[in-house]
């Protein structure tokens, strides 16, 4: 697989992450063999150095450092809430305008991967906006509903908790599509045999921050893939977003 490079310099590389393609090696499946970090290091020939990550089903702007030191910059810009992140997702159901989602979040607890967090911990502050951008209604069934309808959402989250996004989605009642633990199974089922789409919709679209080197902003935006891009075109939202 040869992965598409976004964004490269001598400091930092980016690149448009495929959904299903784990970001390293995970004891979530020890029988996977394509990863991200390593598929980019043989491509560009050097090591990378991980300084966010997205998770599996997620597709889209994943950004690597070329050495600790730059890695360790950009993550400080992280933690410090400096850099700027925003989706896209389509949801079930109609949604209007704009809106904060300011739902705290319980540590997912995982006896594997997690297993010395306290079960008790107390909820993270978890903060997201969303603003509508387009809704479409279908003419084929979708679990009790005789039409399907869909919200295109711009996603922008202040805060970093583990799954946030689709989360959120499901809090307020508007699941992400194609999303197999959080979301709806029946408009999951519906989408994929009306439309052939059998993705989680959320893609991570535009990262910008400040170069730590060059010291301006960079903002480095991610093209959807095939399946996306048929998706909208069904769904009649072909216009920029």
């Amino acid at each position: 697989m040869i992965l598409d490079i976004l964004y490269q310099d001598k400091w930092l590389v980016a690149v448009n992450k495929p959904a299903g393609m784990l970001v390293h090696r995970s004891w979530l499946d020890r029988h996977e063999t394509q990863f991200v970090m390593q598929t980019l290091r043989n491509q560009i020939g050097c090591h990378v150095f991980p300084i966010h990550r997205l998770d599996r089903p997620t597709s889209g702007v994943l950004l690597f450092a070329l050495d600790r030191e730059i890695a360790h910059l950009m993550c400080q810009q992280f933690e410090q809430k400096a850099v700027q992140k925003s989706y896209l997702a389509v949801v079930r159901g109609y949604l209007e305008g704009k809106g904060r989602i300011d739902y705290p979040l319980k540590v997912q607890y995982d006896k594997i991967a997690d297993k010395f967090v306290q079960e008790d911990k107390a909820p993270q502050e978890a903060l997201t906006d969303y603003i509508v951008l387009k809704t479409a209604e279908m003419p084929y069934p979708a679990g009790r509903y005789l039409t399907a309808r869909y919200s295109l959402l711009r996603l922008i989250p202040h805060t970093g908790r583990k799954h946030q996004l689709r989360r959120h989605c499901k809090h307020i009642f508007h699941p992400i599509l194609g999303d197999t633990q959080y979301g709806d199974l029946h408009q999951n089922r519906a989408l994929t045999e009306n439309t052939g789409c059998k993705r989680l919709l959320l893609h991570a679209k535009q990262l910008s921050f400040i170069h730590p080197v060059l010291e301006h902003r960079i903002t480095i935006n991610a093209p959807f893939d095939e399946q996306w891009e048929n998706l909208m075109k069904i769904l009649g939202w072909e216009e920029n977003v």
